[in-house]
C-alpha cells in the first residue's frame, strides 16, 4: 500500500488521508511530492488521474480524494466510523459538510504548521464558519461523546476530517467560547498521529504556502 501526499506543512487533504491509513493499522509507503513546484502536477499525475493529493495505491488500485480513501479503508476496518447507526449517519454528515464547505476559512486561514499567525485571517465570513465548526464539535460531544474524548466518543473519520481545522486553529490562535470545543481541540492536537505529522512538518524545508484547501 502506498499513499501519495503533499508537503505535511501545508497539505490539509493529505493529512486526512494519512490519518485514515494510520488509524487502519495498514503498513504503507509514504510518497511525498513537493507542492508549488513547476513539475508538481506532472509528478502527481504519475499516480493520480485527478492531479491532486492524496492518492492511495492498493494492489494497483488508485483511490483519490481523502474521504474516498477513508471510506475504502472503513470497508475493511469498520471501527473507522462509529458503530451505532445514528451516530454513523451524523458522523458522515459532518464529515461531508467539512469536505465540501467552509470556503472562507480555507481561503483565509490556510494550513501552515511552520507559522504562528495569531489574530490573522479573520473576516465576518470566516468567523461565521468558525462558529459553525464550534457548534458541530459541541453538539457532537454533547450527544455522542460519553464514551471518549472525540466527536463520537471513539476516534473516527469525523475527527480526521476536522484535523486540519485543529491545526489551523492552533496556527491562528482561534479563540473558542465553548469548553467542550476547547477541550476537543486540545485532545486532537495531542493525538499521537497528529503529533507525528506535526513533527515531520516542522522538519520540512520551508516553501511558499500551498493554495488553501
Amino acid at each position: 500500500m502506498q499513499l501519495i501526499i503533499g508537503n505535511k506543512t501545508y497539505s490539509s487533504w493529505s493529512l486526512r488521508g494519512w490519518l485514515a491509513v494510520k488509524a487502519s493499522g495498514h503498513a504503507f509507503k509514504e510518497i511525498l511530492i513537493p507542492l508549488r513546484q513547476a513539475d508538481t502536477r506532472t509528478q502527481i499525475l504519475r499516480w493520480s488521474s485527478s492531479g491532486k493529493v492524496p492518492c492511495l495505491i492498493d494492489n494497483g488500485l488508485a483511490i483519490w480524494d481523502s474521504l474516498a480513501i477513508a471510506e475504502y479503508l472503513a470497508e475493511e476496518f469498520p471501527p473507522l466510523w462509529p458503530q451505532d447507526g445514528a451516530a454513523r449517519a451524523i458522523a458522515r454528515a459532518v464529515s461531508a459538510e467539512m469536505h465540501s464547505g467552509f470556503p472562507a476559512l480555507r481561503q483565509n486561514m490556510s494550513m501552515d504548521l511552520q507559522a504562528s499567525l495569531p489574530g490573522q485571517g479573520h473576516t465576518p465570513e470566516v468567523d461565521a464558519e468558525i462558529r459553525r465548526i464550534e457548534q458541530i464539535w459541541t453538539d457532537c460531544r454533547n450527544q455522542y461523546g460519553s464514551k471518549g474524548p472525540y466527536l463520537f466518543g471513539e476516534y473516527s473519520i469525523a475527527d480526521m476530517m476536522f484535523a486540519p481545522v485543529c491545526f489551523r486553529f492552533e496556527t491562528y490562535a482561534v479563540s473558542l467560547g465553548n469548553s467542550l470545543a476547547r477541550d476537543y481541540l486540545q485532545t486532537m492536537l495531542a493525538h499521537p498521529h497528529m503529533q507525528e505529522w506535526k513533527q515531520a512538518a516542522l522538519a520540512e524545508p520551508a516553501i511558499a504556502p500551498a493554495e488553501a484547501r
